[in-house]
C-alpha cells in the first residue's frame, strides 16, 4: 500500500512540475502549437537539468536505457465493442436497430461484429469481409452495392440454366440446334429466347418440327424458325372427297336426261 502511495506521489509530482515550469504563464493562441512548444521545453530545460533525486540529467539516463527498451506495440489497443451476429437471408447484420450489409456469400453465417465510434467492421474467421461508416440513426439500411453482385450473378446463372432446360425440352434436336446457333450466331441465347416465345404461340410439336427442319437445312436463327412456322400456318389443307352421310341425299340428286340423238338412225344414210 505504501509503495502504491509513493508511486502515486511521484506521478503527481511530475504533473505538478509540468504545470509550474511549462504551462505556467504560457500564452498559446492555438492549441495545436502546444506539441512544438513542449518539445522545445523538453530539449532545452526539462531533459537537460540535473534531476533532484537521481542527480543526473534525464537525457543521459534515457541514452543508457534505450538499448534495453522494447519496440512499441505496432497494434494499438482495440477499443471496439465486439459481438457476434448471424447474417440474415438478405445478407445483413443488425447493430443498434440498423442493418449493415455483408457479401451475399455470407448469408446465414455467424459473424463477428466490431463496433467502433466511427465505423463497423465485420469479420468471418478473423478475416475482414465488410466495413461501413457507423450510423447512429434508427432502423437504417447501410448497403455496399458490391455485396449484392455475387447474388445477382448467381440468380442470372440460375435464370440462364432454366432457360436452357426449357429449350432442350422442346425437341430431341434442340441440343444440336443450339450448337449450330453458337457456331453461327454472336448471341445464341437471344435466339433461344425468341424460339421459346414462339413456343408460347404455336403448339410445341409444331415448333419441334420446325427445329428439326431448321437443323436439316442448316438454317440457324429464330428468324428461320419463325419463317417455317408462318409458312406452314398459311398453307391450305388439300380438299378431301365429298362424303354423303345420309341416304336420302342420294335421292335428291338432279340428273339431266340423256341426249339420245346420237342413237337415232338417219333414213338417208346408206346401209
Amino acid at each position: 500500500m505504501q509503495c502504491a502511495l509513493d508511486s502515486k506521489g511521484r506521478v503527481e509530482s511530475g504533473v505538478g512540475y509540468v504545470k509550474k515550469n511549462f504551462l505556467h504563464g504560457l500564452d498559446l493562441t492555438d492549441f495545436s502549437t502546444i506539441q512544438a512548444a513542449a518539445q522545445v521545453w523538453l530539449d532545452t530545460i526539462a531533459n537537460v537539468r540535473i534531476h533532484g533525486e537521481t542527480q543526473q540529467r534525464p537525457v543521459d539516463l534515457l541514452a543508457q536505457e534505450c538499448p534495453h527498451l522494447g519496440p512499441v506495440n505496432p497494434h494499438p489497443y482495440d477499443l471496439a465493442h465486439t459481438s457476434t451476429s448471424v447474417a440474415s437471408s438478405q445478407f445483413r447484420i443488425t447493430l443498434d436497430t440498423n442493418q449493415y450489409s455483408v457479401p451475399s456469400a455470407y448469408a446465414h453465417r455467424r459473424l463477428t461484429v466490431k463496433a467502433y465510434p466511427d465505423r463497423v467492421c465485420i469479420y468471418f474467421d478473423n478475416q475482414l469481409i465488410a466495413r461501413h461508416p457507423r450510423r447512429y440513426g434508427r432502423h437504417q439500411d447501410i448497403e455496399d452495392p458490391d455485396h449484392a453482385k455475387g447474388l445477382i450473378a448467381q440468380r442470372s446463372r440460375a435464370r440462364e440454366q432454366r432457360l436452357m432446360m426449357r429449350f432442350l425440352a422442346l425437341s430431341p434436336d434442340a441440343a444440336a440446334y443450339y450448337d449450330g446457333l453458337e457456331q453461327r450466331r454472336l448471341n445464341a441465347r437471344h435466339h433461344v429466347r425468341k424460339i421459346l416465345a414462339l413456343a408460347e404461340i404455336y403448339p410445341v410439336d409444331v415448333v419441334a418440327r420446325a427445329i428439326a427442319d431448321g437443323l436439316a437445312f442448316q438454317a440457324f436463327s429464330a428468324e428461320y424458325i419463325t419463317n417455317i412456322l408462318e409458312t406452314r400456318a398459311r398453307a391450305l389443307p388439300e380438299p378431301g372427297p365429298l362424303q354423303l352421310t345420309r341416304r336420302h341425299d342420294l335421292l335428291d340428286i338432279d340428273i339431266a336426261p340423256p341426249d339420245l340423238n346420237a342413237y337415232e338412225v338417219n333414213d338417208h344414210d346408206p346401209e
